[in-house]
């Protein structure tokens, strides 16, 4: 492992470090967002804690799976093989990645029923606040599980050097714990956003249950769409915004079904 001295003097290592570190901060802009979504079911003063907890959780699997990334490794045998079929032949970590994009999908779909149709059993703000807290935080941790283990694959397959990737994995969650209020508060004060955001959790999980399967796709080929989606939809919240300051007279965004009332 590299001292100290020498990663300051090392080219190859600061640029492995930078490297790593932004593919983590993209990486983990999904979790960002999912968590954000999921937060935003709670009570307003719930939030905050709810988003640290989540990111904590995402930072402690990561350091630990790090830690284990021989096991890691391991994952990648054959544990189910279904046939003669590459795709059918599934490891350990081909099922958590069936698994958890299943889940993904399941739940950004479920958000977008209820967020449009109104759920069937909406709870006013107080009651339920704790065991819905409860279930917040058991639903981020399995969905920081799949998260992690892409990340920690990632992490692995481009440095050696654990000291590297577990500081790299802490500045990354520690700026996403920074900036996650203020994506979530954007999402959740813009419907439009927030169902574009469901819809890239959908691709996000499709893509998942693919690599799963042994179907590859480009990642370029799955951020490409993601980032020209969000330039217009920047453009149309900036369009909006300087078409109200015009006409002087503010617009208020759609407003999609909440689990709690305003009181």
């Amino acid at each position: 492992m590299p001292g100290i001295m020498d990663f300051f003097s090392s080219p190859d290592l600061w640029i492995a470090f930078l490297t790593l570190f932004a593919l983590e901060l993209v990486l983990g802009i999904d979790n960002v967002v999912f968590i954000s979504i999921l937060t935003g079911r709670l009570p307003e003063h719930q939030r905050p804690k709810a988003r640290i907890v989540g990111l904590s959780l995402a930072l402690v699997m990561r350091i630990v799976l790090l830690v284990v990334a021989s096991w890691i490794i391991g994952l990648t045998a054959t544990i189910i093989s279904i046939g003669s079929a590459d795709a059918l032949a599934i490891s350990g970590r081909d099922l958590i990645l069936i698994v958890g994009g299943l889940f993904l999908v399941y739940k950004a779909v479920t958000e977008i029923h209820e967020k449009l149709e109104g759920g069937e059993h909406e709870h006013a703000a107080g009651g339920a606040g704790a065991s819905t807290f409860a279930r917040v935080i058991v639903q981020i941790l399995l969905i920081d599980a799949v998260f992690s283990l892409d990340s920690v694959i990632t992490a692995v397959g481009m440095v050696d050097q654990l000291a590297i990737m577990v500081a790299a994995v802490v500045l990354s969650i520690g700026l996403m714990m920074v900036l996650a209020g203020r994506i979530s508060d954007f999402v959740n004060e813009h419907p439009t956003v927030k169902m574009l955001a469901l819809s890239f959790l959908v691709l996000i999980g499709s893509t998942l249950i693919a690599e799963g399967f042994d179907v590859h796709l480009d990642k370029a080929v799955i951020y490409g769409p993601i980032a020209f989606a969000i330039a217009v939809e920047a453009l149309n919240l900036t369009y909006r915004k300087r078409q109200a300051a015009r006409e002087g007279v503010p617009r208020d965004p759609v407003r999609l079904h909440s689990r709690y009332s305003d009181d």
